[in-house]
């Protein structure tokens, strides 16, 4: 899985459009190999972004979960904390 796709389900506050379109660039990225499409590619690109996009949108709205939503700063605290522990020069 690409590291930049990041878990959007269950946070508080939910995820924005924002990162929801992050996500589906990232995706489209990834599978395409382009960072950038061509100007030949530039509109199946985006057009795969949006359907992406609205697909991811409607899955977090369907999900259900009886887990307390998790906390973006704890998370991201977590993270952090396994990157330091990871990259730590002895």
């Amino acid at each position: 899985m690409c590291r930049n796709i990041r878990t959007l389900h269950n946070y508080e506050p939910p995820a924005t459009e924002e990162e929801i379109r992050a996500s589906a660039l990232q995706y489209v990225r990834k599978i395409s190999g382009f960072t950038k499409p061509s100007q030949a590619n530039a509109e199946a690109f985006e057009q795969a972004v949006e359907a992406i996009s609205e697909t991811s949108a409607q899955l977090l709205d369907a999900l259900v979960t009886s887990a307390p939503p998790k906390d973006r700063e704890v998370e991201a605290a977590k993270a952090r904390a396994r990157a330091a522990q990871r990259f730590a020069t002895a």
